[in-house]
């Protein structure tokens, strides 16, 4: 078990720990030299920040005041986690009914019970990725959570819904991207999950693209990395994609071909 005052600090190393990020931008203007370069930051800036997330959500997890299932005594650890956050967020406790409690609201009255994503939680096992609309927010979210295991038995949970559009904003103010590079992440789906053009996060490429981003998609979806082209907004763009076990999202960089 885990003492509040040991959760502090260690809430505070596991969100900080992922602040620091490689930068690729001007320095490093060569889409077909550079992609990959820039595709690896990407990823590691988007997955060093949700693990260092659900590295908290755990610690929190552990603690005394999780385990006892006593809202009073949960808030203020959850407190200290929605402070150490750098994007909008809203950390919430679950209780196993689906009953939702958040930092800013206390009680809810809403209930995560017919969330997809509940009932892994429900099994034992951290969620992080899950793209909903949240019930506490009304925003578009990402979901880092984990169960809160008490007696070999799931009491309850712990999580985060971290903004979606805040969190590409400040992905692409840390990495610097040139302006005419597009990043998104793609969820196993198929539905963007961040993307540089906020208006298209939790949007299908699929829909709103041409024949051939659809089969780009496709491949990106099927495969574990690799680079594809496609025609979007009257250009050809070339894009190269991997895969990452941490989220199961597709995480993709492109860039558009000047015309001849």
């Amino acid at each position: 078990m885990i003492r509040s005052s040991m959760f502090t600090a260690l809430v505070a190393l596991a969100v900080l720990s992922a602040a620091s990020v490689p930068q690729v931008g001007a320095a490093e203007p060569e889409f077909t030299l550079d992609g990959r370069v820039a595709l690896d930051a990407f990823r590691a800036t988007i997955d060093g920040r949700l693990q260092g997330v659900v590295t908290a959500t755990r610690l929190l997890a552990a603690t005394d005041e999780a385990r006892s299932g006593d809202w009073a005594r949960i808030r203020d650890p959850l407190g200290v986690l929605a402070t150490s956050l750098p994007e909008q967020a809203a950390v919430w406790y679950a209780k196993v009914d689906g009953g939702l409690f958040t930092v800013a609201k206390g009680a809810t009255g809403e209930t995560l019970r017919e969330r997809a994503y509940f009932p892994s939680l429900l099994a034992g096992r951290d969620v992080v990725g899950a793209l909903v609309i949240s019930t506490s927010s009304g925003k578009r979210a990402v979901i880092v959570a984990s169960p809160v295991v008490t007696d070999g038995k799931v009491t309850g949970a712990v999580g985060v819904s971290l903004d979606a559009a805040m969190l590409a904003a400040s992905v692409d103010r840390a990495i610097r991207f040139p302006p005419d590079v597009v990043f998104y992440t793609l969820d196993d789906r198929g539905q963007t999950a961040l993307h540089r053009a906020g208006e298209l996060i939790f949007a299908f490429p699929s829909d709103v693209g041409s024949a051939t981003l659809s089969d780009a998609v496709k491949t990106m979806l099927s495969q574990p990395e690799g680079v594809v082209h496609y025609q979007y907004a009257g250009s050809a763009r070339t894009a190269v994609f991997v895969h990452s076990p941490l989220t199961g999202w597709t995480y993709v960089i492109g860039k558009s071909h000047p015309k001849e």
